[in-house]
């Protein structure tokens, strides 16, 4: 069986994203050194994060008046593609990081604006990372309705108590910042939001996460056991009964976006690999590497021609979602595109290459296996594909005839 332990392909991204290219490469070099490691042992990708906060990765979405980059979401999507073809958990980490502080920057975020100056700075200084706790086992996503199950009750002192259990808290060891979203313990119940951060007493991370991809995103379950927050930290309150408490309006198009350009990563990196290995395959009844075969030019254009399809839609979705338009089904349908299409690419990959595709000597299988886990995540393919249906049958419905 071959093993194939290769440089990596020269990148083709080239729009500008504000960090040094120099460096930024260099770190990405790294960080795709420690992702097999990473991928074996689940732990938290420290060194990425600290080499990236040197480069002010962190606060590449952060605006310049806290001394960030104030990139928007065209200029993050190219870092999270770069990042993810690296190590694709590390870019789902630091892409929920993009997504939280691009919501915070709309003016109609909920946010006191003491908060939200305190996620900025620390962004920059520090490099805190920030994410959101909204998912229970039970519920499943807000997204798809219901109440927490998490509780929140106030108390005498004015402070709040927080009980209950959340899953799929991407990246927990290492944010600095997290919220929680509960329900009160009133008559009426509100949904409430809360800014914790890791020196809140009362919680505990349940190491839940043992899946097949991702394996170093950090995605635990944490458990609130009369965890005590003040009420100054308190980012938004509502009644579940508004229409709007399922899935907050704030910048929800960043999401799916971000998600597309990490998962893009993953198809890129497949790619890198299988070009490299068709170079220097050389059978010996071919006597000439794998890459001069004509059937493997069309297997290898299939896969350019999905993964640029991809890609160039995305950018049509950053553009759309930079005109304004907060209703276009553009940035859902490139996660949708992008997800489907890592998955297709690595599958292309395995059957071109057989038992050294499968070797975890090779990154192919833990591309493929990165590229499983983008099917579980919001905007579902089954709630996107529905929605388009139902739009374009509606379109085309014949007219009513005048009575």
């Amino acid at each position: 069986m071959m093993t194939v332990d290769l440089p990596a392909a020269p990148e083709r991204a080239g729009a500008l994203h504000g960090l040094d290219e120099g460096a930024f490469a260099a770190v990405l070099a790294r960080i795709t050194e420690r992702a097999e490691h990473h991928d074996h042992t689940g732990e938290f990708p420290y060194a990425s994060f600290a080499e990236l906060h040197a480069l002010g990765a962190q606060a590449l979405t952060v605006p310049s008046e806290y001394g960030g980059q104030g990139a928007g979401v065209a200029e993050a999507v190219e870092v999270i593609e770069r990042v993810g073809a690296a190590d694709p958990s590390v870019g789902l980490i630091l892409q929920w990081n993009y997504t939280n502080h691009l919501q915070l920057r709309r003016p109609d975020s909920p946010w006191p604006q003491g908060l939200r100056d305190l996620v900025f700075r620390t962004a920059v200084t520090d490099g805190a990372l920030i994410n959101g706790l909204a998912v229970e086992k039970e519920l499943g996503s807000l997204s798809r309705g219901g109440i927490p199950a998490t509780t929140a009750t106030r108390l005498p002192d004015g402070h709040w108590r927080i009980d209950g259990e959340k899953a799929y808290a991407t990246g927990i060891s290492g944010l600095r910042w997290f919220t929680v979203t509960a329900s009160t313990t009133e008559p009426d119940p509100k949904v409430v939001t809360f800014l914790l951060d890791r020196d809140t007493p009362g919680w505990e991370v349940l190491p839940t996460w043992d899946h097949l991809g991702l394996r170093a995103s950090d995605t635990q379950s944490v458990r609130f056991d009369g965890a005590r927050v003040p009420d100054d930290r308190i980012v938004d309150l509502r009644d579940p009964n508004d229409g709007t408490a399922k899935v907050r309006a704030v910048g929800r198009q960043a999401l799916p976006l971000l998600l597309a350009a990490n998962y893009n990563g993953v198809s890129t990196a497949a790619r890198d690999w299988l070009v490299r290995y068709l170079h220097h395959r050389v059978p010996t009844a071919l006597g000439a590497s794998l890459a001069t075969v004509p059937r493997f030019h069309d297997s290898v254009g299939e896969i350019e021609a999905q993964l640029q399809t991809s890609r160039a839609l995305l950018r049509q979705a950053v553009r759309a979602v930079e005109s304004g338009d907060d209703h276009s089904p553009l940035p859902g349908l490139a996660k949708h595109v992008a997800t489907t299409t890592a998955i297709r690419i690595t599958e292309s990959a395995l059957d071109l290459t057989g038992n050294p595709g499968l070797s975890r000597s090779n990154p192919l299988e833990r591309h493929h296996r990165n590229a499983m886990v983008g099917r579980v995540h919001f905007p579902q393919s089954d709630f996107l594909i529905t929605n388009l249906g139902r739009s374009a049958l509606a379109a085309g419905a014949p007219e009513e005839s005048a009575s």
